[in-house]
């Protein structure tokens, strides 16, 4: 498995630049507005498929961040504002959910973001939640917080058994941020992998991403009961976050695992320009804000270095940005010309991507999907469909075959 060891020392690159000949455009041939009581869809012309659009759900969710199936009839939704809801047989739970964390939000920034359900829920049931966390429960952009990961169960409509697997010391909390990360996922060897965005604070010296006393602008490894495992890179340092993985990133929002080698593919939005794809090693430094093809959302330069000794080079980024957001590998029976491509959404661009790696290469790119709002998450069904979450309007889609 790719992630296990360290990184080898040549990865090609292949900049979005040189691809743009090989970005494709699916085009809407036929909208259909269904009879009440049944799901509005259109059809997407695509390069291999005609793809049906349904709506499944466009009521009742509020600001929806992350998605993940128990199985065929059941999955949980994340909703920024502090909801987790329940999905049973494509219909959501009219009753919610008690006694859930605190959390708090503030313009889409923060609250109740990632969300894995562990491999063996059937057994154990454990829900696990990244969320943005402040000690006093204040809720104003003034409160000093950071993002916590949490597990839990669910007793009929009830929150229950609540455990914190990873809090960092209040010290390190930072006001007025967002940039949170905090995307959430399994891998196939049963570690769970989180993120932490830089909290807008990585130009500040003593914020920096680049320091590994500091939980900003990381991507995290843990077992499901929080513990360290003993392979991780800073595993016995105590001048540091032990959890860590990987460091030197921007905001990853987006963790996938390839379905056969096992390498972690990870998002990371982007400055203005420089929104990347990268493939996630033990101990590896993205070079964040050290390098980066982006720069400042007023125009002025973040750094003169893209390249950087001893930092990661991408393997592929997008000038202008689309705003990535979450990303899946298809899997399943339904779409076997897409088996093993990765999907990419994009929140400002209101895209889902389809993208043909080969080796670790980005070889070329379908845009799916365009103009059906904000893109948060993207996941594959137990059904072999394909799901996807989006803000503005607050909806779930499936997209299947014709």
């Amino acid at each position: 498995m790719g992630v296990a060891g360290f990184h080898p020392h040549f990865k090609a690159v292949i900049m979005t630049k040189a691809l743009l000949p090989l970005i494709v455009n699916a085009t809407l041939s036929v909208c259909v507005q269904a009879q009440s009581g049944e799901a509005i869809y259109q059809i997407v012309e695509t390069e291999d498929y005609a793809l049906k659009v349904e709506k499944v759900i466009t009521e009742g969710l509020n600001g929806p961040w992350a998605i993940d199936f128990v199985d065929q009839n059941l999955a949980y939704i994340t909703g920024y504002q502090g909801e987790l809801y329940r999905m049973a047989d494509g219909k959501p739970d009219e009753q919610s959910i008690a006694g859930l964390p605190q959390t708090y939000a503030y313009d889409a920034a923060g609250g109740m973001m990632g969300l894995a359900v562990d491999p063996d829920y059937s057994d154990n049931g454990w829900i696990y939640i990244a969320l943005s966390h402040n000690p006093d429960n204040a809720t104003d952009r003034t409160a000093p917080g950071m993002t916590k990961v949490v597990r839990g169960k669910i007793s009929g409509h009830e929150w229950v058994e609540e455990q914190t697997l990873f809090q960092v010391h209040d010290s390190l909390l930072v006001s007025g941020g967002a940039r949170w990360g905090s995307r959430v996922i399994f891998d196939d060897q049963g570690y769970l992998y989180f993120t932490i965005g830089d909290m807008e604070r990585s130009i500040q010296e003593s914020n920096n991403p680049q320091l590994l006393a500091r939980p900003e602008g990381k991507i995290y490894r843990i077992r499901p009961d929080g513990s360290i495992p003993e392979d991780n890179p800073l595993y016995g340092r105590h001048d540091v976050l032990q959890a860590i993985y990987a460091w030197g990133t921007r905001n990853v929002q987006g963790l996938a695992q390839h379905p056969e080698t096992g390498d972690i593919y990870f998002t990371d939005h982007g400055p203005q320009g420089g929104d990347e794809l990268n493939i996630l090693w033990n101990g590896a430094n993205y070079g964040w804000p050290v390098i980066t093809y982006g720069i400042n959302y007023d125009g002025s330069t973040i750094t003169d270095q893209t390249r950087k000794e001893g930092m990661e080079q991408p393997i592929t980024y997008w000038t202008p940005s689309i705003a990535v957001s979450a990303t899946a590998f298809v899997t399943g029976d339904r779409f076997p010309a897409w088996r093993n491509d990765l999907l990419v959404t994009a929140l400002r661009a209101e895209e889902v991507r389809r993208l043909v790696v080969e080796e670790g290469r980005v070889v070329k790119q379908e845009i799916l999907l365009k103009g059906h709002g904000r893109v948060r998450d993207i996941a594959m069904g137990p059904d072999g469909a394909i799901y996807v979450l989006t803000n503005a309007p607050d909806e779930l889609l499936r997209i299947t075959p014709q």
